[in-house]
């Protein structure tokens, strides 16, 4: 163990990080700013070729930035050459919501032949409590968890596009399998982050993610069942949710929107309800709240629908211009975006489909998705724009040219509020959803 702390506290410690994507490549750069020698693992060959030759995939990393490189590879014998081992690959779900851990068991599996002693090994994707137990202390047959081998859970606290609060501000929840895997942990990420925060357990540390995001998501689905409502009343929500927010206490702004994206809000609820009904309780209100946020794409369709409909128009062959299919604003990840959920309801009602997002040039291979792959995004020129029947808000990236859309745009629908139509003013090119 003081082998292993020490090797830290001198940089000497060689890190692996096992998935390149969102999480892992920006935590691997940040590694490398702090002058360690980083391997990063990954199965998808194309990443490691970009990784080694300083070819940004990521909008938010800068390869050429450090004078420490990345050694990226696919094969997993160079596991023995690493002090310190970070996993941090997707948790998507499966058909009904089951969660699906296939990515971290995979990892588990291909590490455990090149473990060796004086080893920490921290989990960071996103799980629910007990998983870091399950699948990786337990699989740990030939040495001592705590003595030979260390064991932790770190969730991510990753916010992509946040201006305010980067990585290494947010403080660091850590956890340990023991007393002196939490120790190692601590002289770890005290390394990274300014601040650490350590909890009991590592069931602690998974619960503790899972219940940020779910009240996230509980307050998302709240609000876009307010939007529904509003809607139904003719009340302005936006309106009613900045005279809310005039309350000093008891109350906390969230805005409504076309559906949740990214990797841990959509998915997070169904974790952890999933976990609960195996353990016998049925967690009916989380559950709900991941539903509701799930059907807004259903209900934004339905409203532009009705409006084609109340103009004789018909959808099934209207021209339909998305815009922005990021899940957030000025980010370029679009994991779970509810712009994919609109395209495929409208491309089934056989209207015919672009997008302009300046952050996504091209739609990658979308397992839900098929029919968008390789679509790129159009160039936004005024005549393209007058081309198509409507225009969809889904994401308002700063640098879109709002204006010009709203020049040469038919008709628009604002499912973010970009234009701010006020109570009782009325604007016959843009609609709020």
């Amino acid at each position: 163990m003081n082998q292993l702390i020490a090797k830290i506290e001198s940089k000497k410690a060689v890190i692996g990080v096992i998935g390149l994507g969102y999480v892992g490549l920006p935590l691997a750069s940040n590694f490398c700013r702090k002058g360690y020698n980083v391997i990063g693992f990954d199965i998808d060959k194309k990443k490691v070729t970009k990784v080694n030759k300083k070819k940004n995939y990521i909008k938010s990393v800068n390869l050429k930035k450090y004078k420490k490189k990345i050694l990226a590879t696919s094969k997993f014998t160079r596991i023995k050459n690493c002090d310190v081992i970070i996993i941090t690959v997707p948790t998507p779900l499966k058909q009904k919501n089951i969660p699906d851990l296939s990515f971290v068991k995979n990892s588990i599996k291909k590490i455990l032949p090149f473990l060796r002693k004086n080893q920490l090994i921290s989990l960071e994707s996103t799980s629910y409590p007990g998983t870091t137990e399950e699948e990786l202390t337990k699989k740990i047959k030939s040495m001592t968890v705590g003595k030979d081998i260390f064991i932790c859970y770190s969730p991510e606290r990753e916010d992509p596009g946040n201006k305010y609060f980067k990585t290494i501000d947010v403080p660091k929840i850590i956890s340990g399998e023991t007393s002196n895997c939490l120790k190692i942990a601590k002289k770890f990420y005290k390394v990274f982050f300014k601040s650490v925060v350590p909890v009991s357990s590592t069931k602690t540390a998974e619960f503790t993610k899972l219940l940020e995001n779910i009240y996230r998501s509980v307050n998302i689905g709240l609000v876009n069942e307010m939007k529904i409502i509003s809607k139904i009343m003719k009340i302005n929500i936006h309106e009613a949710i900045k005279a809310a927010s005039t309350k000093p206490f008891g109350y906390r702004p969230f805005d409504p929107g076309p559906g949740m994206g990214g990797h841990c809000i959509p998915i997070d609820p169904f974790y952890m309800s999933w976990k609960a009904n195996q353990l016998g309780y049925d967690s009916r209100f989380i559950r709900q709240s991941g539903n509701i946020n799930t059907i807004m794409p259903k209900w934004i369709v339905s409203n532009i629908e009705k409006f084609f409909k109340s103009k004789k128009k018909k959808i099934n062959k209207s021209k339909i211009l998305i815009i922005g299919i990021a899940y957030k604003k000025n980010v370029d990840d679009d994991r779970e975006s509810p712009a994919y959920e609109i395209m495929k309801i409208l491309n089934k009602k056989g209207s015919k489909i672009s997008y302009y997002d300046p952050l996504i040039k091209k739609i990658n291979k979308k397992r839900n998705f098929k029919n968008f792959h390789n679509l790129k995004s159009i160039t936004l020129k005024n005549n393209k724009i007058k081309n198509f029947d409507a225009s969809i808000i889904v994401t308002d990236h700063d640098i879109i040219n709002f204006n010009k859309i709203y020049k040469n745009s038919k008709i628009i629908f604002d499912c973010r509020n970009r234009y701010k139509i006020k109570l009782n003013k009325k604007d016959n090119k843009v609609i709020q959803l």
